[in-house]
């Protein structure tokens, strides 16, 4: 070999070892950044995660406060409806009321509550978030002290629909399975396997981490397996369970949200003000990127070198996800809603948003060690989860009657078990192969470069 031909080599190899090094630094500093944002030595980081400010502010008109004009503006609106409206119905009287008193609290979770980890499309948003995950809290208080009778009557006196139907009355689960055949495949790829795809596309977005994906992905089946005896819909065929459910509607939306993160992460963030922007084209271009991230930080649930309480904290974050996609199915069976009801679609709709940010803050927490309290938001959906497995126990007494307390205790050791292996799993996973794992990665990436190929084609042709 020349010395030429020493140098590309020696050249080559060092570009690998400083892109390696770079790699790791960049993914053992993400604790010590928040989106972007580098934290001095010794600070706290929960104001980021809790109330992130917003940078480079292009527009100052969105981002002043107008409080005085926004309370003007409220306090017209009461008066026009309060002195103009037709009083003698005393049911829309009670729903005005009800739809007043959340009006202003909006209002003031706008003025108040903080912006969260998120400040894209605006803060605004996100404070409404806060808002109305704050207000569904509240309501569900005010439920878990009612009777299961007064409930009832509350939600048959919102939507008289219910009245007429009962959960007996929905479809039959789990029938011939033995029967296997293209058609009865096909009807299964209904509507609701679509919303498990983009469901779990979704999830695979919030948590980015495959391992933990598939972890929840095996266990939601165990779980329905063990409460099946309770939830009929949760009584499947075996090929329904283990293929369409894992295989298919959770795998493929497992594998597209874990590539639209990988995307993201390689995209390059260069924000340009809209006023700078001389096309029309352009403009609206630039506004419809608003409701896109402004930046996306790489995501390292575990590290070789985690401790015990960042352990402890992903099985928690396996379980508690098992017991927030259960408290959906015994809520509407219990309170006898029909699977496609715009109560079930709101409640979902509503955790779906709420549980962006709580994630979010939920990581910052297990994994900065500067960040010294859970955020709001997160501290908020936990007392959402909790509340709402305190509503169908009490209300759901008469169904408990029927539990199978082997099935309940299997099923906690399994969640218990294979959440500690896969955790586990993980911490072995990067502990002993990332390294390897990535090196061949990186070697992969430059042979595909031009420059590589360049050289390899040459050291062949001499």
């Amino acid at each position: 070999m020349t010395s030429n031909e020493e140098s590309i080599d020696d050249s080559l190899s060092e570009r690998l070892v400083k892109c390696d090094e770079n790699k790791v630094v960049n993914c053992r500093s993400s604790t010590d950044n928040i989106e972007g944002h580098k934290l001095r030595h010794g600070t706290d980081s929960f104001p980021n995660i809790n109330e992130r400010p917003v940078d480079d502010i292009s527009i100052e008109l969105f981002y002043k406060p107008h409080s005085i004009s926004l309370l003007l503006i409220s306090i017209g609106a009461v008066i026009y409806f309060a002195f103009t409206r037709n009083t003698t119905n005393v049911e829309e009287n009670i729903w005005t009321g009800i739809l007043c008193i959340i009006f202003f609290f909006l209002i003031i979770s706008v003025l108040t509550f903080p912006n969260g980890p998120f400040t894209r499309p605006h803060p605004v948003v996100w404070r409404l978030v806060f808002g109305c995950s704050v207000l569904y809290l509240m309501g569900l208080l005010f439920l878990l002290f009612q009777d299961y009778e007064t409930v009832r009557k509350i939600f048959v006196w919102i939507d008289p629909g219910l009245a007429s139907f009962h959960i007996d009355m929905d479809k039959e689960y789990g029938v011939n399975c033995s029967e296997i055949t293209i058609e009865k495949i096909w009807n299964h790829l209904d509507i609701f396997a679509v919303a498990h795809f983009l469901g779990w596309t979704f999830k695979a977005i919030l948590i980015r981490h495959l391992g933990i994906l598939w972890a929840i992905s095996v266990m939601w089946e165990v779980t329905e397996i063990a409460f099946a005896h309770l939830l009929p819909n949760f009584v499947e065929c075996w090929w329904d369970a283990f293929i369409l459910d894992v295989l298919v509607c959770n795998g493929l939306g497992i594998w597209v949200g874990l590539k639209i993160c990988s995307l993201l992460e390689m995209r390059e963030y260069k924000w340009v003000s809209i006023l700078d922007i001389e096309s029309t084209t352009g403009k609206l271009k630039r506004a419809m990127l608003q409701f896109t991230p402004g930046s996306w930080t790489a995501v390292r649930w575990l590290d070789p070198t985690c401790t015990y309480m960042r352990f402890v904290a992903l099985c928690q974050l396996v379980i508690f996800w098992q017991v927030s996609e259960l408290n959906t199915f015994f809520l509407k069976h219990v309170y006898e809603f029909p699977p496609s009801h715009p109560f079930v679609v709101a409640r979902l709709v509503l955790v779906g948003v709420i549980v962006a940010p709580s994630v979010r803050q939920y990581y910052m927490y297990v994994t900065d060690p500067t960040c010294s309290r859970v955020g709001t938001q997160c501290w908020v959906y936990g007392a959402i989860m909790v509340t709402e497995a305190l509503l169908c126990i009490k209300h759901g007494a008469a169904l408990f009657e029927h539990t199978q307390a082997l099935n309940i205790l299997l099923w906690l050791l399994c969640q218990s078990l294979v959440s500690v292996l896969c955790v586990y799993g993980c911490v072995l996973w990067h502990q002993y192969f990332e390294g390897t794992w990535f090196t061949l990665q990186t070697l992969w990436t430059c042979w595909k470069r031009s420059d590589y190929k360049q050289i390899h084609d040459k050291k062949r042709s001499t």
